[in-house]
């Protein structure tokens, strides 16, 4: 059996010593969107969460993490971080921002400890899963853990 590579994500969640499960798909097909990762690893798509890296009027970076088949409400997000409005981040500057590409990004181990939040919806379920840190790799977690280990705050966030 082939060895993991460890992603960031993977190690901070092991030195956390956190509750977590690796799901790895297959990406050769190029369909990396939510709904067909939630399709391949076989689990529905209410409990597959993406992770979103947004800016906000002060310049300062935000993360929101909702469910892969909703979308961000830009104004509910701006109201939860007291900001004039936010915006998505270029696809271009995640991986200088956060560590991550687009497709592997994991609300875990960013360069930088951004303010993180986490759709209200998470609230009924005992686990959530999100990206592992790359292309091809899911972590199944607490909710709770996913929290603590983001220093996360749940919001009403989807459209």
């Amino acid at each position: 059996m082939k060895k993991l590579s460890k992603t960031n994500a993977v190690r901070i969640l092991e030195k956390e010593k956190m509750n977590f499960e690796v799901m790895t798909y297959d990406s050769k097909d190029g369909k990396i969107d939510g709904i067909s990762v939630a399709q391949k690893i076989g689990r529905d798509e209410k409990t597959v969460y993406k992770t979103l890296v947004t800016q906000g009027a002060s310049r300062e970076h935000y993360v929101f993490i909702i469910p892969v088949a909703e979308e961000l409400d830009l104004k509910k997000a701006a109201k939860t971080v007291g900001e004039k409005k936010v915006e998505m981040i270029h696809v271009k500057d995640i991986q200088k921002l956060t560590g991550y590409i687009r497709g592997g990004c994991s609300p875990v181990g960013m360069k930088k400890r951004f303010k993180t939040f986490l759709d209200i919806s998470s609230s009924e379920l005992e686990k959530i899963i999100v990206s592992g840190g790359k292309i091809g790799m899911q972590i199944e977690i607490g909710t709770g853990d996913l929290l603590r280990a983001v220093d996360g705050v749940q919001a009403d966030l989807k459209k």
